[in-house]
């Protein structure tokens, strides 16, 4: 199914929630709302479940115009952070549950119930309740309940956010090959931009209740059009008067420079001095201070870098040299 919405304004008192918000989404896609707190990425969504209503504006999905209908007329699954599943019912009877409220066949009821706790993995875990489950084996039995009645829409509300890291990214991947399996048109609500950029087909970016971009994850990150979008979708610095990435900064030892492959300079070279070198794992974060201006700025690197340029806690105080670079 296709989603539409248009010029959708919702206002509570003086705070404008969505102000004149229009997006499409496309029949199977995976659609990220990405945005901080405030931004209107969930008063959307709950817009396009019915959830909330607009001031003004329309929603059109599938073509019909679902703006007055109530939730469970517009064919939607819904998702939240906080998994509401019946504690006393169990695994099984929870995904079923909206099958069994539609009064379908029993026979069609198992099969599908079987079906989705085989994809989902809880195929052993019929019989458990969800205080026997983990936080995410709870969400993959609320993500089975949601899709349990074959919704042409699943609307996702930062699914992930009560997670501890690893959980998150395990269930990141869970989720593209789930929606690979399924493509069923989804929206997802996060305002982690890893989490955006790795499990989106497309992403929206939004602001103090307005779209400031839409297009594919690389689209956004390579070609922001906005400080903010620039700024929100990875950390930035600035160099030699330009706000460029820190992971697009080349260090050197001497001022001839190279850049290497089909990277151009985006900025001059310029004497820097080494203020803290940060080891991440495989990556290297090195601040730095134009020696010139003494404005500060970050550069990130590969610790294969930071070891042939002889960087290390040892050499804070020593200078390199470094220049932005972009692609063509």
């Amino acid at each position: 199914m296709t989603i539409s919405v248009s010029h959708a304004v919702k206002t509570y008192g003086d705070f404008h929630a969505l102000d004149d918000v229009s997006i499409d989404i496309p029949e199977g896609s995976l659609t990220a709302l990405l945005g901080p707190s405030g931004s209107g990425k969930s008063t959307l969504l709950r817009t396009i479940a019915g959830l909330e209503q607009p001031d003004s504006g329309s929603v059109i999905i599938d073509d019909r115009d679902v703006t007055g209908l109530s939730p469970q007329d517009r064919g939607i699954g819904f998702v939240f952070q906080h998994y509401a599943a019946f504690k006393h019912m169990t695994v099984r009877d929870n995904v079923a549950f909206g099958l069994t409220v539609r009064k379908r066949p029993k026979s069609e009821i198992d099969k599908r119930v079987d079906e989705l706790l085989e994809i989902v993995g809880l195929a052993g875990y019929q019989t458990r309740y969800p205080g026997q489950l983990s936080g995410g084996q709870r969400q993959r039995m609320a993500l089975a309940r949601a899709l349990a009645p074959n919704p042409g829409v699943l609307l996702l509300d930062e699914p992930f956010g009560a997670l501890d890291a690893k959980v998150r990214e395990d269930l990141r991947t869970w989720l593209r090959h789930m929606h690979e399996e399924f493509t069923v048109t989804t929206v997802l609500v996060t305002h982690d931009q890893e989490e955006a950029l790795d499990v989106a087909d497309r992403i929206a970016v939004l602001s103090e209740g307005r779209i400031e971009q839409i297009g594919e994850p690389a689209e956004l990150y390579d070609r922001p059009e906005t400080p903010f979008v620039q700024a929100f979708l990875g950390h930035v610095t600035e160099l030699d008067g330009r706000t460029v990435r820190p992971h697009d900064i080349r260090l050197g030892r001497t001022r001839d420079l190279a850049v290497p492959g089909n990277e151009v300079p985006a900025t001059a070279v310029r004497e820097a001095v080494v203020e803290r070198v940060a080891h991440l794992g495989f990556e290297v974060r090195v601040e730095l201070k134009d020696a010139t201006t003494g404005a500060p700025f970050t550069a990130q690197i590969t610790r294969g870098d930071a070891n042939a340029l002889g960087l290390g806690d040892s050499t804070v105080g020593e200078t390199v040299y470094a220049r932005a670079t972009e692609l063509e």
